[in-house]
């Protein structure tokens, strides 16, 4: 079979909506109001891990803008470790706090989302404060 190609004339006119084929093979529409589903990777952080004795502040970890956190602690181990943040490349590093109250302090091994930041500025650390034995840590998104 052959085609002939059909002549217009006037002015082209883009169309103002689309369909493709969802995953189910169904047509799904896309325009202006309606803009097609797109999925972005989001960055790669490099996770804060170490083994921590007595006191010491670790970090920076610097999160990703819109996903949480997952603190890890493992060991055996007596003493406590708290989230903090800072705005200002770590001149300064405040604990963090929900509804002005402490937040995120353990005291005990945890696998937990802990924070969830909106500021690109920011980096977070862990101060760890133990009376005995070793804390494993990992900070990541």
């Amino acid at each position: 079979m052959t085609s002939t190609p059909i002549q217009a004339t006037g002015q082209f006119v883009p169309p103002i909506a689309a369909a493709f084929a969802d995953s189910n093979g169904n047509a799904a529409m896309v325009s202006a109001n309606q803009p097609m589903p797109v999925l972005v990777s989001p960055p790669i952080t490099t996770p804060l891990t170490g083994t921590a004795t007595g006191t010491a502040q670790v970090g920076p970890f610097d999160p990703v803008v819109g996903r949480s956190v997952i603190l890890t602690l493992t060991g055996t181990w007596a003493g406590g470790v708290q989230l903090m943040r800072s705005t200002d490349n770590g001149v300064t590093v405040v604990p963090v706090t929900l509804g002005g109250a402490p937040w995120a302090i353990y005291t005990t091994n945890c696998c937990e989302p802990v924070w969830d930041e909106s500021e690109a500025a920011a980096l977070l650390y862990l101060q760890i404060t133990l009376s005995s034995g070793s804390v494993n840590y990992r900070l990541a998104q």
